[in-house]
């Protein structure tokens, strides 16, 4: 049988978030305490995040211990998990420019993906001629070829589980694509990886506290994982909930309703014997809320209750490994020498794959010493 491998990460543009934490975060924790995988690994995507940060590299610089310091504090452990940073493993470099040869323009155009990440940050159609305008910002080839760089991600590692969010779906896909064809051309070298996504239909995506439809670092809608509790109850009471629910009185509205979203996210019965007991579950609350009676204010002060249950740990855990920062990088530099030799391992499969591995095959230089003999 197989080994079974996860592998994902994040760019590290900014402080992880609570979306972060449902869509995935909290999720690798749990595949990390079910020992249902013999190998995981949790990457810092720096190289992708420097492709449409090139003039900016000390922010990502700066948020790389972030994002450490996020994933050790929601609970990944270094010794279960390889925890790594993307740009000190230069195999991803090369089985990227390999896998260039797998893929076309036209392909990587209709990607729902980087189509809808081109317009979150303001870069021009691909098909527009000339420099980009004042209002416009040119397309850089690394971040259109992103899904190249995934895919070596995740085949350098042998992933077979890549546990992501909704909106990844179609890297993923293009990642089976590439497997697909290189496998063809090359023969069975490549392992073809699954998405798992979240069980939880509200954690596929997150809407933002400004009730837009996804939480972002770059909106400015976020509740991070590393605030206190005090920026996180502001948030909360100007989160947005039902514009037609002007009174308690009035019949409410949960759908589309950011507040009822979270709490689909996060709550259980059991929150309600701790913080609400007047109902058992969230749909005995729901019916409440839609029939009138039951304020906005109350909703988002439960909703603050059950988030500080869940992030108080989290933000305790964090702040004892802020405590010692040369040792997180510590353990991101042996994460890199791990992650190093599993992709070095993959890479020269590849090449002798590719016939490439020139130095390697003295079949080779035997025949051609007897071809010129």
């Amino acid at each position: 049988m197989s080994e079974k491998i996860i592998l994902t990460g994040d760019r590290p543009t900014g402080r992880l978030h609570i979306g972060h934490y449902v869509g995935s975060l909290r999720n690798r924790v749990a595949l990390q305490n079910a020992g249902d995988y013999s190998k995981m690994f949790v990457f810092i995507a720096d190289a992708q995040a420097l492709t449409d940060n090139i003039d900016n590299p000390e922010k990502v610089r700066q948020n790389v211990i972030e994002v450490a310091l996020d994933y050790l504090s929601v609970g990944l452990d270094p010794e279960k998990v390889t925890l790594f940073i993307q740009s000190q493993i230069p195999e991803l470099t090369e089985l990227t420019f390999y896998f260039m040869d797998m893929v076309t323009v036209a392909r990587l155009q209709r990607n729902p993906t980087v189509k809808n990440e081109m317009i979150l940050r303001g870069f021009h159609d691909m098909a527009e001629e000339g420099e980009a305008n004042d209002n416009k910002k040119g397309l850089p080839v690394g971040f259109f070829t992103y899904p190249i760089s995934q895919a070596a991600d995740i085949t350098a590692f042998k992933a077979t589980t890549v546990p992501v969010g909704e909106d990844q779906k179609p890297m993923l896909e293009q990642t089976v694509e590439i497997v697909r064809r290189f496998n063809g051309i090359y023969g069975e070298t490549l392992v073809e990886p699954q998405i798992l996504l979240p069980g939880n239909s509200a954690c596929l995506r997150l809407p933002g506290t400004d009730g837009k439809a996804k939480m972002s670092k770059s909106l400015g809608n976020c509740i991070y994982l590393s605030e206190t509790a005090e920026e996180m109850h502001k948030k909360i009471m100007s989160m947005y909930t039902d514009p037609l629910h002007l009174n308690v009185s009035d019949p409410g509205h949960v759908e589309g309703n950011a507040v009822f979203t979270y709490l689909d996210a996060f709550c259980d019965d059991s929150h309600f014997g701790l913080y609400w007991p007047e109902f058992s579950c969230l749909d005995e609350l729901k019916a409440a809320y839609t029939a009138g009676g039951i304020g906005d204010v109350k909703c988002k002060k439960f909703l603050e209750k059950i988030l500080n249950q869940e992030l108080e740990p989290i933000r305790a855990r964090r702040k004892e490994f802020e405590k010692d920062i040369p040792a997180v990088y510590e353990i991101l530099r042996k994460g890199c020498e791990v992650a190093r030799q599993a992709a070095g391992e993959t890479l020269a499969e590849v090449r002798k794959a590719m016939k490439i591995n020139y130095f390697d095959d003295a079949d080779l230089i035997a025949e051609q010493a007897k071809r010129f003999a």
